[in-house]
């Protein structure tokens, strides 16, 4: 019995739709956050009654030895200059009952998180803009990224020292740390780390 013979337009339309699947695949795969450079993370806690969570990206070191210094010795991030504190989207704090950040009263919600670094102190602002893509937003359609001022939407601005850390972390790290009064949000990338109180309100 001989098999019938498929023909060849069949056959081109068969070879043309899975090699069209299959890029679409890829291209899916290669969009997902966790295969992503920089991947996705959470930190989370409760402080009190009150649930805190950060929402952020990794970077790793990489191979690159200036990570934050002047801009003159051209760092990967600049002293006085605002960072994303992470890679891609804006890091995002969401609250679920108001907080304590130093002795400032922060209120319930998702803020956006950006940073200051400088040599001795960082600058942590906490910002009503959310949804951004860095400092910006990038718009698909026109694939053009848009810097936003984020000096007019600083909610809390909370100044912390720079310590140095014994052993250096290769991956972009933000824990959340007990203290005897909440927890300590810490953020430690290569030799440096920042670490800012949060408390409950009562």
């Amino acid at each position: 019995m001989k098999l019938a013979k498929t023909p060849w337009t069949l056959m081109t339309a068969l070879l043309f739709l899975g090699t069209w699947i299959s890029a679409v695949s890829v291209e899916a795969q290669d969009l997902h956050p966790s295969r992503r450079p920089s991947p996705t993370s959470i930190a989370r806690t409760f402080v009190g009654d009150t649930y805190v969570k950060v929402v952020y990206s990794r970077p790793y070191k990489r191979g690159r030895d200036n990570i934050f210094g002047t801009e003159e010795s051209e760092a990967l991030v600049p002293f006085g200059k605002i960072w994303r504190t992470g890679a891609n989207e804006a890091t995002e704090i969401t609250l679920t009952d108001d907080v304590l950040i130093g002795d400032q009263k922060l209120s319930a919600g998702t803020y956006s998180i950006f940073t200051v670094p400088g040599a001795e102190h960082w600058t942590v602002q906490f910002n009503s803009v959310l949804g951004l893509s860095g400092t910006g937003r990038f718009d698909p359609e026109t694939r053009k990224f848009e810097a936003v001022d984020l000096s007019t939407s600083v909610v809390l601005a909370y100044t912390a020292p720079a310590a140095s850390l014994e052993e250096e972390v290769d991956q972009f790290t933000i824990a959340f740390e007990p203290s005897d009064a909440g927890a300590d949000m810490c953020m430690r990338w290569i030799t440096t780390e920042v670490c800012v109180p949060v408390a409950a309100t009562d």
